[in-house]
């Protein structure tokens, strides 16, 4: 065990006991960390801010590779202020950290994913359009689980010009002269395969002026969710929420416009 002092986000808390609290952080420096909070509801605890959900901060406490570790204090706490108020956003983060805790063990070091997923979720503070980070955020979370589909050329004769669809049997594209190699391709829209491929390399600095239309997105979550039903064979309640809220929340929001699609003319 050792004391240390690490940045670290708020992936979830839950109550221990009467007055404390497991909270279990995602750390740059030590990985994910389940840590036990000791009066944690105890009135005026100068520790709650930097306990709820959608929080970054400087933690510091004793650390272990193994089993809880003890958090001691925090500073400079900065809240996700947006999506702690926006059930909306709330839904999508949450989904993400859900993705980042079963993506990689615990105590496991891992500063990109850290970085990647903090990026993330300042993009959805900050009024990204939330389907666009969470799709970019599956996409490139994927090598986590070990899966590293072929989206930049024909999986058979290498050609990297359009249109393609997507085969399992491949592992990646095809292109449309050898759609007959494989009968049981996925009849993916050409327009969300295209997206799929941009967002699988940008980064979130180059997203600023991305705008899809519905009909494309769409289309793109039909592809993500069949890699990771065929791939990665996890279902996380967060992601059903997001499934459902689809439905609904038509009818909470004012409709979008129409938009131009990401380099396209």
């Amino acid at each position: 065990m050792q004391v240390a002092e690490t940045k670290g986000i708020v992936l979830f808390s839950r109550d221990y006991q009467e007055k404390d609290k497991l909270v279990k952080i995602f750390t740059e420096s030590y990985g994910k960390q389940m840590f036990f909070v000791k009066g944690a509801h105890r009135k005026n605890n100068p520790l709650a801010p930097a306990l709820l959900n959608f929080t970054e901060a400087v933690y510091f406490g004793s650390i272990r590779s193994e089993g809880l570790s003890f958090l001691n204090g925090a500073k400079e706490v900065k809240p996700f202020r947006q999506i702690q108020q926006d059930i909306f956003l709330t839904a999508y983060g949450s989904y993400l950290l859900n993705l980042v805790d079963v993506a990689i063990e615990d105590h496991l070091y891992d500063p990109h994913l850290y970085s990647f997923t903090q990026q993330a979720l300042m993009q959805l503070d900050n009024g990204s359009d939330p389907e666009i980070i969470t799709n970019i955020f599956e996409l490139q979370l994927l090598q986590r689980f070990g899966v590293a589909p072929q989206l930049d050329h024909c999986a058979v004769c290498g050609n990297q010009e359009g249109p393609f669809d997507y085969s399992s049997k491949y592992a990646g594209l095809l292109c449309q002269r050898h759609f007959e190699m494989d009968r049981y391709r996925w009849h993916v829209n050409p327009r969300g395969l295209h997206l799929a491929r941009l967002l699988m390399q940008i980064s979130y600095e180059q997203i600023n002026s991305i705008q899809v239309k519905a009909e494309t997105k769409q289309n793109l979550r039909y592809f993500i969710d069949q890699l990771y039903e065929e791939y990665v064979g996890i279902h996380l309640k967060s992601k059903k929420f997001i499934d459902d809220m689809q439905s609904w929340s038509k009818l909470l929001m004012p409709k979008a416009d129409e938009k131009k699609e990401p380099n396209e003319e």
